[in-house]
């Protein structure tokens, strides 16, 4: 039995490893386009902020490592095209040209996302970039030592846009963000956003929202200035995060199942809609469980448990994805913000009957030194008080309250329920009635 899985980050290498523990006499055989494999992209930021000074520090598992296991890799390899009756890849060796077909008895694709760069004139310029791969951060790094960049220009304002700016921020560079909605880090309700922006303003970076690009603009080769519909900034930097696409343009001509954005259709074993080819990671739709529907959720936690069931099914398994909450989190400077299921705008686009609460408690109580307050957001049904969806801000304390809220909200809990939870207690850490208990004891039916 051979198996192909092109793309060795994060699903890809996940699958790679789970299908070598289960059955060590298969064959497996990953190609990658990048030059690394099995990394943690989303270190990047802060790896470019100079919080690590080594990105080696960012691999899961060395190639070295992989190749022990039995696994066959292949760096700055790309899969041009899959036929699917034929059960071939055509292969590219991107270093030296070289074209080839291989052969699998299944297949897996891991091929991610890809950030979107609008066709914004003066793109090309030297100093307009993305932060997505490793290559890009190592790049990043050293360009930004240079003594000459001094204004960054962030255009986007969701979280690798945030955490890019705070990244800058730290090497003392001046920087902007550019944000054409009305504020940043929209999958959070604006109640926590406003916290997160005053936040921005308070460290000194520049905010601008509900403000369109229109180009970039140099001497000719070097970026200079970012042009907006309300006007122009000096840029020696451009970070362009507005977004990402699932790499899937190569899948175009084989029939599979995509959704409007090229993101693959899978059931809950990971299976596409062609016979024996299965997916994961940034590339796919994933089973919502709140929302319950299919969500795009460029996740790593998501690419890493997906990747993992998926290959267990390809090794001859048959266990099936439980679904994502969408629970993410980001430091925004002395902020930290989280969030788990719905959000108001999907209560209101679901039509549900719900309500909501925002209650601030302290992390712990006034007397052991520090206390700091945690804004909660709660959404829960109306009636039942089943909770659907959680968000924290706090200087400290507030993530890990979130996962909380995520737990409850897997198992279906009310706030009657959350709030009567045999939570810890000691002053250091959280008062006798925790702020999550505080505020689900809070909800009114």
């Amino acid at each position: 039995m051979k198996i192909i899985i092109i793309g060795g980050v994060a699903a890809g290498m996940s699958a790679a490893s789970k299908i070598r523990r289960m059955d060590p006499n298969m064959e497996v055989t990953v190609y990658e386009k990048g030059g690394f494999l099995s990394y943690g992209a989303c270190g990047l930021p802060y790896y470019v902020g100079d919080y690590n000074d080594d990105y080696r520090k960012m691999i899961a598992r060395s190639r070295e490592t992989f190749t022990k296991m039995g696994i066959k890799t292949f760096l700055r390899h790309q899969v041009l095209s899959v036929d699917a009756d034929r059960k071939e890849v055509l292969v590219r060796n991107l270093e030296n040209g070289q074209e080839w077909k291989d052969r699998y008895d299944k297949l897996m694709i891991a091929t991610g996302a890809s950030s979107v760069v609008p066709p914004f004139p003066g793109r090309e310029l030297l100093g307009v970039h993305v932060l997505k791969s490793m290559e890009d951060g190592i790049f990043l790094k050293e360009y930004a030592k240079m003594p000459e960049i001094q204004n960054v220009v962030i255009v986007g304002g969701g979280y690798i846009g945030v955490e890019c700016a705070e990244a800058f921020l730290s090497l003392g560079k001046k920087v902007r963000i550019l944000e054409a909605a009305p504020r940043i880090l929209t999958p959070f309700d604006e109640e926590i956003t406003a916290l997160a922006q005053e936040e921005l303003v308070r460290c000194g970076i520049e905010l601008n929202l509900g403000e369109k690009v229109e180009g970039f603009y140099g001497d000719g080769l070097y970026v200079k200035r970012v042009k907006t519909d309300r006007g122009t900034y000096e840029a020696d930097l451009v970070i362009v995060a507005v977004g990402v696409r699932p790499c899937t343009e190569f899948l175009k001509d084989t029939g599979i199942s995509m959704a409007k954005n090229g993101a693959l259709i899978v059931d809950r074993e990971m299976k596409t809609s062609l016979p024996d080819v299965y997916a994961a990671g940034d590339c796919i739709l994933v089973h919502h469980e709140v929302l319950e529907e299919d969500s795009f959720l460029a996740l790593g936690t998501v690419a890493n448990k997906c990747g993992r069931i998926a290959g267990t099914n390809l090794a001859g398994g048959h266990e099936q994805f439980l679904g994502a909450l969408g629970s993410a989190a980001i430091k925004v400077c002395g902020l930290e913000l989280g969030r788990t299921g719905m959000g108001e705008g999907d209560a209101k686009r679901l039509q549900k009957d719900y309500k909501t609460l925002i209650v601030q408690a302290n992390d712990h109580p006034a007397y052991y030194p520090d206390p700091t307050p945690i804004t909660i957001k709660l959404i829960y049904e109306k009636g039942t008080k089943r909770l659907l969806g959680a968000q924290t801000c706090g200087q400290k304390g507030a993530v890990l309250r979130a996962d909380v809220f995520a737990v409850a909200i897997h198992c279906r809990m009310t706030t009657a329920e959350l709030g009567m939870t045999d939570l810890i207690y000691a002053p250091p850490f959280s008062g006798v009635w925790d702020a999550i208990q505080i505020a689900c004891n809070a909800a009114k039916g």
